[in-house]
């Protein structure tokens, strides 16, 4: 029996894209950053963006990328921030409580990992022909959820050994779903010019500022493919796998380019 993607949604009740409003800005603290392109001064972690207000709102939202802060437009908290936030901390924050500042940024951190798997994981459960690792991902679904509920499962586990676990599931899953294709894994491709990429193994690939204009990038396996400035007019990402909303806002494209379902608009620079 297979599923459907409002089956896995039903089955998950996960909420994997960031919802500021529900947050405390955590984006804006917990993170550091240094002075390059993508940021217009320097940040250490643990302290408040200069543009970030009272209520938690960023001040110059709706001109981050014209003051020289592209590097927040691109940034995906996978629900981390509204589920530490609403759940976790039950609405607390760390500018009224101190206190909990320090382990609230560092909960932050592991949950916004464990969000990112599961936003590929529950991926695999709309693949009809991944059906038959549908169990296994249904497991590790309800683990890593479960972790992400309870503050002492979450920090009773070591989150960096969760991708360890997550990998191998994701490969057999491919080697279900992608017919053969390009064999692109970890490769360099950086500023080259690509257009047959139809069930690409990509993952890991770096494609910074590639020339991907009219690409056929169908059932291409785009795992941690670095896209940072990559021309995507036009290209066909409609049926890609693994990729996020991080990923399609560091790179160019318009309103020829076609993205995954799950993904929703465009990003708005694009415009």
């Amino acid at each position: 029996m297979t599923s459907s993607p409002g089956d896995a949604a039903d089955r998950t009740h996960l909420d994997l894209r960031s919802d500021c409003a529900r947050c405390v800005g955590l984006c804006c603290v917990a993170p550091g950053f240094t002075r390059s392109s993508a940021f217009a001064f320097d940040k250490p972690p643990g302290t408040p963006c200069r543009n970030l207000g009272r209520d938690h709102r960023c001040g110059i939202h709706a001109e981050l990328r014209e003051r020289g802060m592209s590097g927040c437009t691109v940034y995906e908290c996978f629900g981390g921030g509204q589920k530490v936030t609403q759940h976790l901390y039950a609405g607390r924050s760390w500018r009224d409580d101190p206190r909990i500042a320090a382990d609230m940024f560092a909960d932050f951190w592991a949950v916004q990992t464990l969000h990112e798997m599961l936003w590929y994981l529950t991926e695999v459960l709309t693949i009809d022909s991944a059906a038959p690792v549908y169990d296994e991902v249904t497991v590790l679904v309800g683990e890593l959820t479960d972790l992400t509920d309870d503050l002492g499962a979450l920090h009773s586990v070591d989150v960096l050994a969760m991708p360890g676990m997550v990998g191998p599931v994701l490969d057999r899953a491919m080697d279900l779903a992608r017919a053969t294709g390009p064999a692109h894994r970890r490769a360099d491709l950086a500023g080259r010019r690509l257009v047959d990429l139809r069930a690409a193994d990509l993952r890991g690939a770096s494609l910074l500022g590639a020339d991907l204009r009219g690409a056929d990038l169908r059932e291409a396996d785009l795992l941690g493919a670095d896209l940072r400035g990559a021309d995507l007019r036009g290209a066909d990402l409609s049926t890609a796998h693994f990729v996020t909303p991080s990923q399609v806002a560091s790179a160019r494209g318009d309103a020829t380019t076609r993205l995954p379902h799950r993904l929703g608009a465009a990003p708005a620079h694009w415009v």
